[in-house]
């Protein structure tokens, strides 16, 4: 799932959402994407004193991050505010957002801290290998099977299943059992989700350096010895 091939399907409503952002500084759009990201993982990591409830705000910050982290963007493009300073300032928060969810995640006693720790490095290397093709003057690459809306997207909804099957509905399994049983090994939903990340991930890393190492030039060829 590519969420980055949706883009030009949704852009007209992302200029209709961001119409009352116009006004907005793209920077402070970005900040409050990565402060609502700090509140996402903050309030994953309270899952684990508190109730799995808490995984309903916590849906709602990844989502809504998601949201702005889109808007400013958006907004820098349409008021002629582009920068080099604010697509640094965009790409920095969205790699702190991206490890303050994901350790709040990791502590909230439903994912597998090991799992959690190999998404997050699947994740950096992925968002590593776009930004260096750019480096290399040969684009931004968004291609493969794991880009940074589709995880937001993916962590939204495990969250939102997580705190959907801790509801007394009369299909749902209580809490001990909510998590699923793969030869006697015992996975929750987000744990399916970081596995997800983990392969796809470190597949979109490695497709992303390919088509970078291809498209550029081959080395000059050696000369010979001076006469």
């Amino acid at each position: 799932m590519v969420a980055e091939g949706y883009r030009r399907r949704v852009a007209p409503y992302v200029a209709r959402i961001a119409r009352p952002f116009l006004g907005w500084s793209p920077d402070s759009l970005s900040v409050l994407a990565l402060l609502l990201s700090v509140l996402a993982g903050a309030t994953a990591f309270l899952v684990r004193f508190t109730t799995v409830y808490l995984f309903l705000p916590v849906t709602l910050l990844i989502f809504f991050s998601g949201v702005f982290d889109v808007l400013d963007g958006e907004v820098a493009r349409t008021t002629g505010r582009t920068s080099a300073r604010g697509d640094l300032l965009d790409h920095v928060f969205d790699r702190y957002a991206d490890v303050f969810i994901l350790l709040g995640i990791a502590a909230s006693g439903y994912a597998n801290p090991l799992l959690a720790l190999l998404a997050l490095v699947s994740l950096l290397l992925t968002s590593y290998m776009g930004t260096q093709a750019q480096a290399l003057g040969q684009g931004r690459l968004y291609h493969g099977l794991l880009s940074r809306a589709d995880r937001l997207l993916l962590l939204a909804l495990a969250a939102f299943l997580e705190f959907d099957l801790s509801l007394p509905w009369p299909w749902a399994p209580t809490a001990p059992l909510s998590r699923i049983s793969v030869h006697g090994v015992g996975f929750t939903v987000i744990d399916l989700v970081l596995l997800y990340f983990i392969v796809a991930g470190q597949w979109t890393a490695l497709a992303r350096a390919r088509a970078t190492y291809r498209a550029l030039p081959p080395p000059p060829a050696a000369s010979g010895p001076p006469t």
